[in-house]
């Protein structure tokens, strides 16, 4: 594999990681507490995510000797390297075309769109104060949370990290309790219309029978 490693390169670190951050705190709006302790765990995960796509490899560098042993043939500080599960399954030609990343890619954009989507609702519903059942929020009804998840599941597949993959269930955790204290506010705003809205609508996994 030619060694056409692409690490040091900190300016992308830094546009990569502001475009993510950026992206989420223009569609989160952050009020509370919890809310920036939620974003600053997932800005953490975008930072140590592109510090080793782009800065320096540390995951790869703590495997090198296992990969040396496992894959002599492979070297391991050369970019493509990083694409560990395209190395893991021996998948041929490069990791930019693999199955696995064209799959990440889409996870990354399906995540992206979800997100936009699900804060116009939202956006609206606490302009207008009623429920958000519209859109995005007529399938799940966290559907901001399933974004964020999405995103961090295809970079995952895209590109894993010891750092990434200790923070994803630890995020998958922190959503999971924001969307519970959520519903406790949403059930004392809306009362009955929340728990009827709650009876028929999934909370991040959309269900696909009939509705009644």
């Amino acid at each position: 594999m030619e060694n056409d490693a692409a690490y040091g390169v900190w300016w992308l670190v830094l546009v990569n990681s502001l475009f993510f951050i950026v992206f989420a705190l223009s569609f989160t709006r952050p009020r509370t507490g919890r809310d920036w302790r939620s974003l600053g765990v997932f800005s953490a995960f975008i930072v140590a995510l592109f510090a080793e796509m782009y800065g320096f490899p540390l995951s790869i560098y703590l495997l090198s000797g296992w990969l040396a042993n496992h894959y002599p043939e492979v070297d391991p500080f050369a970019h493509d390297t990083g694409h560990f599960w395209h190395v893991l399954l021996g998948i041929p030609g490069s990791a930019h075309s693999d199955p696995v990343h064209i799959l990440s890619e889409v996870l990354v954009f399906i995540g992206l769109i979800l997100l936009a989507l699900s804060w116009r609702v939202l956006y609206r519903a606490q302009r207008e104060q009623t429920l958000a059942t519209s859109g995005p929020y007529a399938l799940i009804r966290h559907p901001q949370y399933a974004a964020f998840i999405i995103i961090m599941l295809g970079f995952l597949l895209q590109w894993p990290t010891f750092p990434t993959l200790f923070m994803f269930p630890v995020l998958v955790g922190m959503y999971s309790l924001l969307a519970h204290e959520e519903e406790g506010e949403a059930r004392a705003q809306f009362g009955e219309a929340y728990d009827r809205y709650a009876a028929v609508t999934p909370a991040f996994f959309p269900s696909w029978r009939k509705r009644v």
